[in-house]
């Protein structure tokens, strides 16, 4: 087994479940396994280690591969330790299994498979007789992308300064550097109550927000797919959850949907709650428009003619970057004020899925263009 694909197994046995996605004091959650490994195994190759507290027992990790000479740029290679959490088959899921080219289990692609491929690029490079001369190396692995990203979040917003950031994602090893926003907004009608037998003496909420959901899910879905972005195509929307009414028998005084609006660079979220409002008061639909995501997850979009990010497609054999629908780390350091781009062994398609895996040629291949790159580094 190589060191990429041991490296993989190791981390998978590590349970690192967000807390937000198993019940509280569930032994399975938490990302300190992982810190703790990580920060042994990097340690032991001489690299610096940081820990930056984020949550009480929740640190990134920073791992430094400091340049021969005076260091004059930085990268950040930083994918990110939690997983999702599953239902009853999640402790199979948290034994690897390594079976017809791939290695299955939580967190195999999305990100674990990335930390291994990042990490052991950056102890190959450590273990070279030549370094970069003047490229300082971080692999920094983060806590809490699958809720909050508040690991990016708080690595940005320390003073943490970089060139740029590859932040490490499932993306069947193409360098993505624009990926959408998600918005995601909670959606009120109010109505009056009244006795289920005399239903014109009140006012049905539920059947107004009917009415709003389908005008989201054909109006409005049909206009944005008139807005579109060269990488990302169009802006999208989803209602993924309605709730209204007490019982069979009494006319609904309130309803309530939830909405998922990816949303493209320049879109932002005032913008989208005042199209909304326009689109219900041009229908004579009333609801009140509130966000439910206490943070900015706005979309990504950086320049790939920076040098940087040329050199990384000339690796990868790629002339032109590529677009993603999903959210991740990438943005929060983008806005933070460090560039960032997404990249990394495995397919999206495999997250969060009953059977997570990814495919053995996918994590080797993505270990040797990594370490290649970085060697390529002044």
């Amino acid at each position: 087994m190589t060191p990429a694909a041991k490296l993989l197994c190791e981390l998978i046995a590590l349970p690192s479940v967000n807390p937000a996605f198993l019940p509280a004091g569930d032994p399975r959650t938490g990302e300190q396994r992982v810190m703790d490994f990580l920060t042994a195994t990097a340690g032991r190759a001489g690299l610096g280690i940081e820990l930056q507290p984020v949550f009480p027992g929740r640190s990134n990790v920073l791992a430094r591969l400091t340049p021969a000479g005076r260091v004059q740029r930085r990268i950040v290679l930083a994918p990110h330790m939690d997983t999702v959490g599953g239902r009853e088959e999640l402790d199979g899921l948290l034994r690897p299994k390594v079976k017809h080219g791939r290695v299955t289990g939580r967190g195999a692609c999305d990100t674990k498979g990335s930390v291994a491929a990042m990490l052991t690029a950056v102890l190959n490079v450590a273990k070279a007789r030549q370094r970069p001369a003047r490229t300082e190396i971080v692999f920094a692995a983060l806590v809490d992308e699958e809720n909050g990203q508040t690991g990016s979040r708080a690595l940005a917003a320390s003073g943490f300064k970089a060139n740029l950031a590859i932040v490490g994602e499932p993306t069947r090893l193409k360098v993505v550097t624009a990926h959408k926003g998600n918005l995601w907004l909670q959606l009120e009608t109010r109505g009056k109550s009244a006795h289920g037998s005399k239903p014109e003496l009140g006012r049905n909420a539920v059947h107004e927000m009917a009415q709003i959901v389908d005008l989201l899910q054909t109006t409005y879905a049909s206009r944005l797919k008139r807005r579109r972005h060269p990488l990302l195509g169009h802006a999208t929307v989803n209602v993924g959850t309605i709730a209204g009414g007490t019982q069979t028998n009494v006319v609904p005084a309130h309803c309530e949907i939830t909405v998922d609006r990816r949303t493209l660079p320049g879109e932002t979220e005032a913008g989208v709650r005042r199209e909304l409002n326009a689109l219900l008061k041009q229908r004579g639909l009333k609801a009140r428009v509130g966000s439910t995501k206490g943070v900015p997850c706005l979309p990504l979009e950086t320049d790939f003619q920076m040098p940087l990010v040329q050199e990384l497609l000339r690796v990868a054999g790629q002339k032109r970057p590529v677009g993603v629908d999903f959210f991740c780390d990438a943005s929060p350091l983008a806005q933070g004020g460090i560039p960032g781009i997404v990249f990394g062994p495995g397919d999206i398609a495999q997250a969060h899925t009953a059977d997570e895996w990814i495919a053995l040629d996918s994590l080797e291949r993505g270990t040797a263009l990594l370490t290649r790159y970085l060697q390529s580094l002044p």
